[in-house]
């Protein structure tokens, strides 16, 4: 599960929810913007409640943006596999529905970093989430 989209081309990551990394990333991304942590305490409490859908923390984060509106979100991940490229424009569209933002304010970009890392070597998934966000 990435970004809200399963891909059967590689094993499921582990974690006490759906382990939705674009999705972590982007609550954290968010939290940044409005200085209230989700993932984490929050996340956890959710999780031994039996909510594991990552969408949902996101949901909570974006809830507390008051003043602040998003206007731009990058998102690049490094990972071996899954392969990323042929679900991009997918993963661009589920994330534009979570946002409520245009699909064209959403860019994903993704590499295997030439297997330099763990994430290269197929170990894992890093996400990095930067948005940008203007006060109302």
């Amino acid at each position: 599960m990435l970004g809200g989209l399963v891909f059967d081309d590689a094993p499921a990551l582990a974690g006490n929810s759906d382990a939705d990394v674009v999705l972590h990333a982007l609550t954290d991304a968010v939290s940044g913007v409005t200085g209230v942590t989700i993932i984490g305490p929050v996340a956890d409490e959710l999780c031994k409640r039996g909510i594991t859908d990552s969408a949902e923390y996101l949901k909570l984060s974006l809830e507390r943006l008051d003043k602040w509106r998003l206007t731009h979100v990058s998102i690049a991940l490094e990972c071996l596999r899954p392969k990323i490229e042929p679900k991009v424009e997918a993963l661009r569209a589920n994330i534009s529905y979570l946002l409520s933002l245009p699909v064209e304010d959403i860019c994903i970009t993704s590499t295997t970093g030439e297997g330099l890392t763990g994430m290269g070597r197929g170990e894992g998934i890093h996400a990095t989430v930067v948005v940008t966000a203007v006060a109302e």
